[in-house]
This record gives C-alpha cells, structure tokens and sequence, in this order.
C-alpha cells in the first residue's frame, strides 16, 4: 500500500503576524495533487491539525474543503488529533464523516478500534493514538502515576491485543503524536515536556510495521519504521534549515517498508542574519537573502537609530529583530532571555529555589512537588482550551 504521511498543518497559525492562509490551501493544493499523480491509496495526518482548539473560521472552512476533496479522491485518510487540537471538537460528526473514508481518531478509549484498510496483499489495521494528556487520560488507561511514556505503553498494548487478535500476516500501522526519543525540537512546537517525563523511548512502539508521528516540525527518521513527517511549512525561524516534506510510504505485502520525501510548496525563504547593522546592510554575501523573512539579530554594543526601518530598505521581509550585543557570558549586562535559553521551567524553578537558598537546591520529594505543580497548570490551560 502506497501512504502518504504528513502532520502538524496548524490551519489559522500566521508567521510573525503574516497570514499563512493561502500558503496553507496551496500545500492542501499540492497534498491532493499528490495524491492523484502519485497513486495514493491512504492519506496519514498525525495531528495538529488545526493551530488551536478554537480555530478561526477560514480555517475550518479551509479544513471542510479538504476533507471533501480527500473524499472526492476516493482515498481513505485517517487522521488523529495533536495538542494544539480540541478532540471533542475535531471528532464531532466522526462517525458520519468515516462513512466518506475518513477516519477521525480522537476519543483515546478508541485508540484499539483500526481503520481496516486493504490492498492487494491484504488488511492493513491502521490505529489512531490522539495526543495523550497523561493526566486527563491516566484513570482511561489504567496508569495511576507516570507520564507520557506510562499513557503510550497502555495504549500501544491495547493496539498489540487487537492486532494479536486479527488474521495471521494482518499489517499494521500506528498514528501517534508525541514527542519520541530521538527527535529534534523546534522553537514552533508547544512544549509537551514537564521535567523530562515527556519524552517516550522508541521502544514504545515495537510491533508495528510503520509508526507515522506529529509533534515535531522536522521531518526525521528514528528507525526504518518510526518517522516524523515535520510540519508542511515553516512556523518559527528555527526551522531555516527544515526541508518540509510529506513522506510517501510504500507498505510491502511481509510489512517491508519503503519512504521517499515528497516536497512542499515554499511560500518564501527564512534567514536568520547577525552582525552589526552596518554590516548587514553592506555585506554582498547576503544579496541571496534579500527576497526572504528575515529574522535579524544586532550585535551592535550600542542600539543603533531606526534599526528596522533601515534594514527593511535592504531586506523588505524583515519580520523579527533580535539586539544581542557581543559580550562575554558572565557580563553582568548579559541578557536575562540569553540566560535562561534552552531550560525548561521546571530547571528554572529549580534554580530559583537554589538562588532563595544560598545554593542549596530542591531535594527529591520537593521536585515532585513542583513537576505536579507545572502538571496541574498545563492540564488547567488544555481543560480551559477544551471546554465550551
């Protein structure tokens, strides 16, 4: 069976205040026409569909019409919500919509219940694992404490009971969107992790023949089986050097499997350029960037006058300006942000506790405390998102 694996759409989402709308219907566009031109016989959306729970109407609209389209091609998809999603709003009219071949996977007591898709060869049982909020989710799949790693193992071993129960050489294929160990992050993706828990071995997995992930915005391979297929376009200047890609998989009769990355439109270039302004605006190496968004950070020791303005005559997409003054990193003028990059909240509340202390940081009992601290506000934010 020929599949195409792709995630993370985040219909409505714009870049540094510019619209990605039309960007978005020319890669729905593109995903169609691939479809026909590359005989698709199954489309994979691994989540994220949508860029928040309550999503502005062009954007539904622009996600009614790809359904229709998807269904006019008589290709069956099967699609999962991610993070960003609400479930119970993505899933509303599931059960109708599966009658037109598309299989929406958001409710996790049905993550056991495969869209049972056929080739040549035979059944392809393809199971949906929505995001899974270990906290909102833990009493469904029996896990009293634990995180991610917890939630996933219960439901992938109630995917390996089903499939243990269906005919002998019955392929599989499983949706999930997590973040896996391996990945590469983003600046772009809405951070899953609380003190590490988030992460989920590869392992989690074994047992199927190909794993199509969402989550992250690169796409990346993990194993020959497990793969993310990143985001379509470009959602932060972290991702200048994404190739964005959907991946089209070829699902052999034994479970072989064989990908290939099929590109995406790309609506503009990203460049990320630093030095001091008056180097930026001479420098005939950064001709090629000129037509790109820009994200330009400063290194002049003094602001300089109407920074933007000026670089906007040389560079017009200029969407981000960034001052980072060149000093040694123990200056004490050294940026709080620079500081902080790269830690997690719960490494920052840590180091808080220590400063307060003298140095003497959070023993282990006071470390969970704070873990369920961050758990409780981030499980508040999903339930309020999700809520009515």
């Amino acid at each position: 069976m020929r599949m195409l694996h792709t995630s993370d759409w985040h219909l409505g989402r714009s870049f540094h205040r510019v619209g990605l709308l039309d960007a978005q219907a020319a890669f729905l566009d593109h995903l169609v026409a691939t479809v026909h031109a590359r005989d698709v016989e199954a489309v994979l959306v691994a989540g994220d569909i949508y860029d928040r729970a309550v999503p502005p109407l062009a954007a539904v609209e622009l996600f009614d019409r790809a359904l229709h389209r998807l269904a006019e091609a008589g290709v069956p998809t099967v699609m999962i919500s991610g993070n960003h999603d609400s479930a119970r709003r993505l899933g509303v009219g599931a059960g109708l919509i599966e009658r037109a071949g598309i299989h929406l996977r958001t409710e996790p007591a049905a993550c056991a219940t495969p869209a049972v898709l056929t080739d040549a060869h035979g059944e392809i049982a393809c199971y949906g694992l929505p995001y899974l909020e270990p906290a909102l989710v833990r009493a469904e799949f029996g896990a009293a404490k634990g995180g991610h790693e917890a939630v996933l193992a219960a439901a992938m071993g109630r995917v390996r009971a089903d499939l243990a129960a269906r005919a002998p050489g019955t392929r599989s294929v499983v949706l999930a969107h997590a973040f896996v160990v391996g990945g590469a992050p983003s600046d772009s993706e809405r951070d899953i992790t609380v003190g590490g828990v988030a992460a989920v071995p590869t392992g989690v997995f074994d047992g199927v023949d190909y794993v199509a992930l969402g989550h992250l915005h690169g796409a990346q391979t993990l194993t020959d089986r497990i793969r993310y297929a990143g985001s379509p376009l470009a959602y932060s200047f972290s991702e200048a050097a994404h190739r964005k890609t959907m991946w089209l998989v070829e699902l052999g009769p034994a479970g072989e499997i064989a990908a290939e990355r099929i590109d995406c439109p790309v609506p503009r270039a990203l460049a990320r350029i630093r030095g001091s302004l008056d180097t930026l605006l001479t420098d005939p190496a950064l001709a090629r960037h000129e037509d790109a968004w820009i994200e330009a950070t400063l290194t002049d020791a003094v602001r300089p006058a109407e920074p933007m303005a000026r670089l906007a005559a040389r560079f017009p997409y200029t969407l981000s300006l960034v001052f980072d003054p060149e000093r040694g990193a123990d200056d004490p003028g050294a940026s709080y942000g620079r500081r902080l990059a790269g830690r997690t909240d719960q490494q920052i509340a840590e180091d808080f506790v220590a400063h307060v202390r003298g140095g003497a940081g959070p023993d282990e009992p006071e470390r969970t405390v704070l873990r369920g601290a961050f758990d409780d506000v981030r499980v508040d934010a999903t339930v309020r998102e999700v809520t009515p």
